[in-house]
């Protein structure tokens, strides 16, 4: 009798995950036994429980390239600069949560054991090259973001925006399974390492379905990440959405989608001259577009929605630069990711010290004379567009540089200048902000809310790394290259 081999399993390839995942279902029993309303307990097992994932991740760190678990595990530097993203980005949003949540009046403690699977979830979908696995990781991402988006329940924007991110993220998981099935149908196979032989060595029959599975793929993630023209639910979803969760939502779902993103390129460079001038235009469109709608736009959620949608479009260059030429590594993409969710979820935990009384307070008039208010709070907000703009000496000036540096090497001058441009372009609407919080004299007197430790902690952490990371840059790149 044929008795199949038995799979090898490498435990500590999953521990982050796992860790992660356990200290979620305690979080969830811990919220049925305490009194409603005090979270405390669950959010110190949340932060132990990132610390632990984080403290299992860099142990193993310099293991090298593993895989486990029938090949669907994939450990390498890749998807471990990714997870420790995710953890930093997940430790951020647990200290901007409790004091928001209960100013909104919707302190439901089960908001940190969907945050840690959420989690948990886009680090499965950054450490695995095989389909299903990542199309796993994508679904328990997503669905918790889909109860996180609506978790404010009295409001019809939060249901709105749960509602909306549902139904068209249902949508977009119909194209990315649909092209999985494609990719199989070619191969035989789950795994992105098949398609490279099969292409080489494969029929026009096996072209067509491979091409067809990775048009259709890239709508998946291209619809996860926010790229025109998949990107109608973002404005809506990121100003509906506590804002709590669109901190996370707009860090974590893109490092996952982009890892993602990453392999699926890197496995289909040889088809390379099907697909670089639709995927071309796709980030021309993005960049452009997102930045020229950002200007008009009025509400800071609402701005910095399609501000994240001009930053897809610049992380997009750099892939294709990658599948140029394939000697361009993930160095740049994951010190962008780095940069690019240290200050966009601190302009959100600024954000959320605006909450008062119950109701989200986003408009760009409700900034006017933050710097009386709270004047470090303004300080950080300033640093944060300045990055974001990529003015140095921030963070976001070097990760531009980087990506505009490969998408030269590879050829790609024609988007590098559109980089730029956007950028130029991106200026008129964070210095608006900018100026909001400095210059801009309240209409009225604004609601004073105290501020509290979680969230100054946080944006005060942010600031201090979108400035550390331009001063260590050379060891980050070397850290990021082992």
């Amino acid at each position: 009798m044929y008795y199949p081999p038995v799979p090898t399993v490498d435990p500590l390839a999953l521990g982050p995950v796992g860790i992660l995942s356990l200290f979620g279902v305690l979080g969830l029993v811990v919220e049925l036994l305490r009194p409603k309303g005090k979270n405390g307990t669950i959010m110190l097992i949340s932060l132990v429980g990132l610390a632990a994932s984080a403290i299992a991740l860099i142990s193993d760190f310099g293991a090298g390239t593993v895989r486990s678990f029938g090949q669907m595990e994939l450990h390498d530097h890749l998807g471990s600069i990714s997870e420790l993203i995710l953890l930093v980005v997940a430790t951020i949003t647990v200290l901007i949560s409790e004091p928001y949540l209960k100013e909104k009046k919707i302190a439901f403690g089960e908001f940190y054991p969907l945050l840690l699977w959420s989690t948990a979830g886009a680090m499965i979908m950054s450490t695995s090259s095989n389909l299903l696995m990542i199309f796993l990781g994508l679904e328990v991402l997503s669905i918790s973001l889909y109860v996180l988006c609506g978790i404010s329940r009295s409001e019809e924007k939060s249901e709105e925006s749960a509602a909306k991110y549902f139904l068209l993220g249902a949508f977009s998981s119909g194209f990315l399974l649909y092209g999985i099935a494609l990719i199989f149908g070619a191969t035989g196979h789950f795994d992105l390492l098949s398609v490279t032989s099969v292409w080489a060595n494969g029929s026009a029959s096996s072209h067509n379905l491979l091409l067809g599975g990775f048009g259709l793929i890239v709508v998946g993630l291209c619809f996860k990440t926010g790229m025109i023209p998949f990107h109608q639910w973002t404005p809506d979803v990121y100003q509906g959405a506590p804002t709590n969760v669109t901190a996370f939502m707009s860090a974590a779902a893109k490092v996952a989608a982009f890892a993602a993103f990453w392999r699926l390129i890197s496995a289909f460079a040889p088809s390379l001259q099907y697909w670089l001038a639709p995927l071309s235009a796709i980030a021309v469109l993005t960049i452009l577009g997102g930045n020229l709608l950002a200007l008009v736009q009025t509400d800071v959620k609402r701005i910095l929605a399609y501000s994240s949608i001009s930053h897809a479009g610049y992380i997009l260059v750099d892939l294709l630069a990658h599948a140029k030429d394939p000697s361009i590594n993930y160095v740049s993409m994951e010190f962008y990711l780095l940069s690019y969710a240290l200050m966009t979820v601190g302009a959100f935990a600024v954000l959320s010290l605006l909450a008062a009384r119950g109701k989200e307070v986003t408009k760009l008039s409700d900034l006017n004379g933050l710097w009386k208010r709270n004047p470090i709070a303004a300080v950080a907000l300033v640093a944060f567009m300045m990055s974001l703009v990529g003015l140095p000496p921030f963070a976001g000036f070097f990760g531009k540089v980087l990506i505009f540096s490969d998408a030269v090497k590879a050829g790609l001058v024609p988007l590098a200048a559109v980089l730029a441009v956007g950028s130029v372009i991106s200026a008129a609407y964070y210095l608006a902000i900018a100026k909001a919080a400095f210059v801009d004299e309240p209409n009225e007197s604004p609601v004073q809310r105290p501020a509290t430790l979680g969230p100054q902690t946080a944006f005060v952490l942010c600031m201090i790394g979108v400035i550390a990371i331009s001063v260590f840059i050379s060891p980050i790149q070397s850290f990021f290259q082992r």
